[in-house]
């Protein structure tokens, strides 16, 4: 053993021997960057919640335009629409029971009604400007199966089990007109699927399918209008209605394609778009995600009325409205003086308060239903006028300052 020690002994001496008759130049050392100082991310504060509250000034019929002009008539069936649910409150119990036993035989009977039992006011800006932006909304017609196939591919879907509505009104009251979306993950609540996730992921939503339609770019546009008709390959319709939504806010593909140089802002329109979809079909995917929200819809019962609004009646094609319910009383009769899309031909009516939309927001903000069909929607897809609204409520209603906005249902919840 000791033997073997002297060994390595000796062999390590000659090896160091070696060495020291030897050098070997070292390589240079090159220092390692230092990483980048990256400053800290600050955190992200979300932004206000704007207040909208009613801004109503009295005002005179006769400075009203086109009052004398309407035919009033077309109007009275989309009132007594609102009369079902307003009825029932008793600040308009008596002007509506006076509108159900009324019998009228020619719009100068129904103008009387009107200025008898109602007393008018101009929606003005927060800043006191009276122009606004009006937009138009209709219910279109889709094609689709039950089933799906190669021909229809794409899912309309149900409300999904695992969505979590959150209500923190009781906690914070300046979120009483907001809910929010999530879903469970563990133990944690997180935000809802996106778009991109719902249509790029691996079926997600499997089993909540509603129907199957032919067209990606229609069922993105009937989640924009909120509501529809499928025709089933029977030929028979199946109607769908707004259910809920995944939370997220909405954003304009055709402010995307404005932006990227695809098409100029004034030329957004929904039929712009549905073209430019068809001319680039690699790219639609991708702009469609732009948008995260998105729509779930329930099956309605089959009828020919027109599509549920917020209030929860059926509304009138050209003469019922989506409005900013924390400005404007649901329900309410509205003069609406804007123009025709492309012209400047007059378009002022009376119309009523019917329905809410997510983008709708402001005193003088009115989306303007068409109706359903093709030719509706391109009126409605064309329209971003200036206009002007009136508002009546019934003689000796106070004048609201605060207006809560409805939770149910809409008819739609997004717009352009």
């Amino acid at each position: 053993m000791r033997h073997l020690v002297r060994t390595a002994f000796v062999l390590t001496a000659l090896l160091l021997g070696g060495c020291a008759t030897q050098p070997q130049p070292l390589p240079p050392v090159t220092p390692k960057p230092l990483p980048p100082v990256v400053a800290p991310t600050p955190p992200v504060t979300p932004p206000p919640i704007p207040t909208i509250s009613p801004n109503l000034s009295a005002a005179d019929w006769r400075t009203l335009p086109g009052w004398q002009d309407d035919n009033l008539l077309a109007a009275w069936p989309a009132w007594l629409q609102s009369c079902s649910t307003l009825k029932n409150r008793p600040e308009w119990r008596e002007a509506c029971a006076t509108a159900i036993n009324l019998n009228p035989t020619d719009a100068t009977a129904v103008r009387r009604y009107f200025q008898d039992n109602f007393s008018l006011y101009q929606s003005l800006q927060a800043d006191g400007a009276v122009n606004g932006l009006v937009t138009g909304y209709y219910e279109p017609l889709l094609h689709g199966s039950r089933t799906p196939s190669t021909q229809y591919s794409v899912p309309l879907y149900g409300v999904p089990p695992d969505l979590l509505t959150i209500d923190l009104a009781s906690v914070y009251p300046e979120l009483k007109n907001m809910r929010l979306r999530g879903r469970l993950q563990g133990t944690k609540v997180v935000p809802y699927l996106s778009r991109n996730e719902i249509d790029t992921g691996n079926d997600p939503l499997k089993g909540n399918e509603l129907v199957w339609v032919d067209n990606p770019v229609e069922a993105f546009f009937l989640q924009i209008q909120g509501s529809g008709r499928v025709r089933l390959p029977d030929g028979s319709l199946m109607r769908v209605g707004y259910a809920d939504q995944n939370g997220y806010p909405y954003r304009s593909i055709g402010r995307v394609l404005a932006d990227r140089g695809e098409l100029p802002l004034a030329q957004t329109s929904m039929q712009n778009i549905k073209a430019w979809g068809q001319k680039n079909p690699a790219k639609l995917p991708e702009l469609l995600s732009q948008n995260p929200s998105f729509v779930f819809f329930r099956e309605l019962p089959a009828s020919d009325n027109g599509p549920l609004g917020a209030l929860g009646v059926p509304l009138t094609g050209e003469r019922s409205i989506a409005v900013d319910a924390r400005a404007i009383p649901l329900g309410a009769p509205v003069w609406l003086a804007t123009t025709v899309p492309f012209s400047n031909q007059p378009l002022n009516r009376l119309v009523m308060a019917q329905d809410t939309g997510g983008a709708i927001r402001g005193n003088v903000r009115a989306d303007y239903f068409w109706g359903f069909g093709d030719a509706a929607g391109r009126k409605a897809g064309s329209m971003k006028q200036q206009g002007q609204m009136w508002v009546m409520l019934p003689i000796g209603m106070a004048v609201p300052t605060v207006l809560a906005a409805p939770m149910a249902s809409s008819a739609k919840i997004v717009k352009k």
